[in-house]
């Protein structure tokens, strides 16, 4: 005679495992967001510069590549906690032990927001590009089309 599986710890397990896969998606999101702010502050300095054959000063702590930096390696940090937690669940849940945990969540919660507030002064301090002075004549303000 072959043992049926128990429900509840198969659906326990499968909770688990989309509780990690949400971990999963919460940090590629974060390294995708790093990736793209790095990247995208490059961007505007180049266009900046290409614009008025000036280097860009940069702030060498408060940039769009440090926050980009910090995002992905929080969001790779994100998933070896996730990791470690699936692996601590599953064997909670094995050993019939299960005792959540909202310290992780609130961590989270906390670095989302302390990145969020981060990226305000990026968004707050810009540039001002000058204008570059036109090579083409000026023409006659008094000359309309009729």
């Amino acid at each position: 005679m072959s043992k049926l599986p128990n429900l509840d710890r198969i659906r326990e397990h499968q909770a688990n495992e989309r509780t990690f896969l949400a971990w999963l998606r919460t940090s590629i999101a974060l390294i995708g967001f790093g990736f793209a702010i790095a990247r995208f502050g490059i961007f505007l300095r180049q266009i900046n510069a290409a614009f008025t054959q000036q280097e860009t000063t940069v702030n060498p702590l408060v940039n769009s590549e440090n926050l980009g930096i910090f995002l992905v390696v929080f969001g790779i940090i994100t998933i070896a906690l996730a990791a470690w937690r699936y692996n601590q669940v599953f064997w909670q849940i094995e050993q019939g032990d299960y005792r959540p945990k909202r310290l992780p969540v609130l961590i989270m919660t906390g670095a989302v927001i302390i990145f969020g507030l981060l990226s305000i002064p990026l968004l707050l301090i810009r540039n001002q590009i000058p204008q570059r002075p036109s090579s083409a004549p000026k023409q006659n303000q008094s000359f309309h089309i009729r």
